[in-house]
């Protein structure tokens, strides 16, 4: 599955993303809102992009590497994921997003999201999604602003104690923008 933005492709993750994907999940900065704020390696990026590329086959979605259509550089993900970190919202589909440091200012989270929320409504027919960020991650909660999806509720991660905020939007709110 491949879409395209006025400045971005989405596309399905090939083993050349793994150093670029690794660079931007070791930046403390772009992890510091994520799970308990801990960069991850290699390795566990490998994973990630296993998980990540499993999750088209199992659910029909899934996270989509997001390049640069000018220059061919991965800028990081947008997509869907099942949220199993946060039993209380499931069922549930989320999407989310994670760029590089140096592609952060540009609107290309909003953009490369816009395209993922436009895929999950129309072509995977799912009625509804949600957006989960931590409470102090303003960049997030203005990206989620500009989809249209509106804050649900504020709850905490079991599993490493932050404090999050949930968003979501309907597929019926979609149809009317």
């Amino acid at each position: 599955m491949i879409l395209r933005t006025d400045r971005l492709i989405l596309r399905g993750w090939r083993a050349d993303d793994l150093d670029p994907m690794a660079e931007i999940n070791g930046d403390p900065e772009v992890m510091r809102y994520i799970a308990d704020g801990s960069v991850r390696d290699r390795a566990t990026t490998a994973e990630n992009l296993a998980k990540w590329s499993r999750s088209w086959a199992e659910h029909g979605f899934g996270l989509f590497a997001v390049e640069l259509a000018a220059t061919g550089e991965l800028a990081g993900f947008a997509g869907m994921a099942i949220p199993e970190f946060l039993p209380e919202v499931l069922p549930a589909v989320e999407i989310g997003w994670r760029l590089g440091r140096r592609f952060w200012g540009h609107g290309f989270a909003t953009e490369a999201a816009t395209a993922a929320l436009d895929f999950a409504f129309r072509e995977c027919e799912l009625d509804r999604l949600i957006s989960i960020r931590h409470l102090d991650n303003l960049r997030s909660a203005r990206v989620m602003e500009k989809l249209g999806l509106a804050y649900a509720f504020s709850t905490v991660v079991p599993a490493v104690q932050q404090p999050v905020a949930v968003h979501a939007r309907r597929r019926e709110q979609h149809r009317l923008a």
